[in-house]
């Protein structure tokens, strides 16, 4: 059964694609026609983006710069890449608007509920900026918060890998893939550091269910998006 409405979270690393840093045109071009398989669909799409491949404000801290203004700098990149993303997107024919968690009126609308919702009325993607707006919060945490609070069916984690193993699979070939993990399990197995535990966390108080998945395979995202078991699912 296909989800009427998801959260897709990416990550700013995938967006540098094969640069170190930055945004790779390449790759976001790739994103906008994923999406635009869903949303063709009918499925109705909200996505936050990380700002990794920028800054990340909780390593930046430190030698003079506080760590709730590093924060902010980390909330900044996800600006600067959820713009990009709403270009391109829009570039591909995917009616997107962004939306800001943080002051920034001058080049994104101010994420208001009702307003996402009338973007959803008329068929658009709604790209959310600057995590949760506060600091000390991951945008996987503010993920999973916009989600409870734009009633979505699901959090779309996108990952570099193809789901939650037993063990860092980069660092052990005999790492084994799991197809379902419970909240309980996610939460506390110290080996699952695929997503912040905060977020696993908040998820499982509020029965919202998580997928990992690598969204940079060709259809996965509308395949998840459309039910089928892809990645791991974690609920």
């Amino acid at each position: 059964m296909a989800y009427k409405r998801i959260l897709l979270k990416l990550s700013g690393e995938q967006l540098s694609g094969k640069y170190e840093g930055g945004i790779d045109p390449e790759v976001a071009a790739f994103l906008a026609d994923e999406v635009k398989k869903v949303a063709a669909n009918g499925t109705q799409v909200v996505i936050v983006i990380g700002g990794g491949n920028f800054i990340r404000g909780a390593q930046i801290a430190g030698h003079g710069i506080q760590r709730v203004t590093g924060d902010h700098m980390g909330m900044l990149a996800t600006m600067i890449n959820a713009l990009a993303l709403t270009d391109i997107f829009e570039h591909h024919g995917v009616a997107t608007r962004c939306l800001s968690n943080i002051f920034a009126e001058q080049v994104a609308e101010k994420f208001v509920h009702r307003l996402a919702h009338k973007h959803f009325e008329k068929g658009r993607v709604v790209i959310v900026a600057g995590g949760a707006g506060r600091p000390y919060m991951t945008t996987d945490t503010a993920a999973v918060v916009l989600a409870l609070e734009m009633d979505c069916d699901v959090v779309l984690k996108a990952t570099k890998v193809d789901g939650v193993y037993d063990k860092d699979p980069a660092k052990f070939s005999d790492a084994t893939k799991l197809d379902t993990v419970s909240y309980q399990q996610a939460v506390s197995d110290g080996a699952i550091t695929i997503m912040d535990k905060a977020a696993m966390g908040l998820a499982m108080e509020h029965h919202m269910p998580l997928v990992i998945f690598d969204a940079l395979k060709p259809d996965n995202i509308a395949r998840v998006a459309d039910g089928e078991a892809v990645g791991t699912s974690i609920s």
